[in-house]
């Protein structure tokens, strides 16, 4: 029975991620960059730099834009840099990475997208809080609230069974066990606790822990990361040839199936940086900002640092490494291709920045959930959702890797496909915002700011 269910879910994986969904989710990006001129490429020096720009504090939103940008990154930089990036490689072969860039520098557009509509069609609830996201924008946007209840719906199961909570606790369990020798269940209970704790604290509570551990966790992992190609400089070039060479041949794949790489590389991609599924904008509509436009530029950033900066350091690593024809998989094989470069340390440093990226991830959708949750039943029952979320992480610890992963492809995929319809139809609101906000910098230029 249990092998058949596992059966059917790999199957519906299979089914969801087919081309079509791939053609959605990439045009999608495509016809956004090009609908806003090339605007995510021409401002992202900008975005980067206005990350760390103090806001105004007159703006309306719970917290500020950095710690905005760093629940979001909280949410998408964990197991898609590590166990994600892994996974593509050994099926996809390296060329799968090269497609997780391109899904990346088109998703910036997307993310910008979510972003806008996100904070401009925030709600306030009866609590004063900022309320956002695709659900809202469906609903008030463009005008189809069941649009919205079906990303809401998906989302909430995203959140508890898939990509936000059993996938991470899956991970976390993996490399505990791995290389602390640490009992599977043991390690469901201790995240359990941990981030019960911060959960209660609501938004403001997940904003400042993320900016506290995000920016730390990938500068530890990039260092180590970079000390890696610093000492290996040599390999580095045949390394990246491979990536680019292997992305159009597939020949690293077991029968040269060039579909199986792009397949796994853009869905390792959208699970690692979540362009298309619509968190972003439910963490912007959280953030103080004077006009959509700016905070949607900030929240951008997300997509550059997620994959462009963090999983190039793992999948450089693992192709250098060459260890992924193996058998080896998950968090064990990025962590045995750290250590065979940085002996005696690598392999902690994987765990030690996996287990904090996992805590992270946790964190940023348990909010991301309770959003959609409180939308679809209100708040009225938000300590339940909370209670579930937690629990939920205990038996996600000693799930089998396949079934979980795919699990969290088809949640994924159910997800994307009403924000991208919302997103599409709603471009044109993007380009309207983004000349309002064009208009504001000339201003602003000319006064000498920024």
């Amino acid at each position: 029975m249990g092998e058949s269910i596992a059966d059917f879910i790999a199957w519906l994986s299979g089914f969801v991620w087919g081309l079509p969904l791939i053609i959605f989710l990439v045009g999608t990006g495509i016809f956004l960059t090009i609908r806003i001129s090339f605007f995510s490429f021409r401002m992202l020096p900008y975005s980067l730099k206005m990350l760390f720009k103090r806001e105004d504090a007159t703006s309306d939103g719970d917290i500020s834009h950095f710690q905005a940008v760093m629940t979001a990154l909280a949410a998408t930089v964990g197991t898609g840099n590590v166990v994600g990036v892994a996974t593509a490689v050994v099926i996809g072969g390296p060329g799968a990475v090269f497609w997780m860039w391109m899904t990346a520098l088109v998703g910036m557009a997307t993310k910008y997208s979510e972003g806008i509509l996100g904070v401009k069609y925030r709600q306030k609830n009866s609590k004063g809080e900022m309320s956002g996201g695709p659900m809202y924008y469906l609903e008030h946007g463009l005008g189809q609230k069941w649009l919205g209840v079906l990303f809401a719906f998906f989302a909430v199961f995203a959140a508890i069974f898939g990509i936000g909570n059993m996938i991470q606790a899956n991970a976390a369990s993996d490399v505990a066990l791995d290389v602390f020798n640490v009992p599977t269940w043991l390690t469901g209970v201790i995240m359990a606790v941990l981030v019960g704790s911060v959960l209660l604290g609501g938004v403001k509570s997940i904003g400042r822990t993320a900016g506290i551990l995000v920016p730390f966790m990938i500068v530890f992992y990039l260092l180590a990361g970079i000390t890696i190609m610093i000492i290996q400089i040599d390999q580095v070039p045949a390394a990246i040839g491979l990536i680019f060479t292997d992305a159009f041949t597939g020949n690293a794949v077991a029968g040269g199936a060039l579909g199986t790489v792009i397949r796994m590389g853009v869905a390792r991609g959208l699970f690692s940086n979540e362009a298309g599924l619509g968190t972003g904008g439910i963490a912007a509509a959280a953030a103080k900002t004077d006009v959509p436009a700016r905070q949607a530029l900030i929240s951008m950033t997300q997509v550059f640092i997620d994959t462009i900066v963090v999983c190039s350091i793992t999948g450089i690593t693992l192709v250098m490494a060459d260890m992924y024809a193996s058998g080896t998989e998950g968090a064990a094989l990025t962590a045995q291709s750290f250590e065979a470069f940085l002996p005696g340390v690598g392999d902690y440093v994987v765990a030690i920045t996996l287990l904090v990226f996992i805590f992270s991830t946790i964190l940023g959708w348990g909010y991301f959930g309770e959003k959609c949750f409180t939308y679809l039943v209100g708040s009225k029952f938000t300590m339940l959702y909370r209670f579930v979320f937690v629990i939920a992480i205990i038996p996600g610890a000693t799930m089998s890797l396949s079934t979980v992963w795919n699990l969290g492809d088809v949640f994924n995929a159910l997800m994307a496909v009403p924000n991208l319809i919302g997103l599409v139809l709603l471009s044109g609101v993007v380009v309207a915002e983004t000349k309002v906000f064009l208009d504001i910098r000339k201003k602003e230029k000319e006064q000498g700011i920024g």
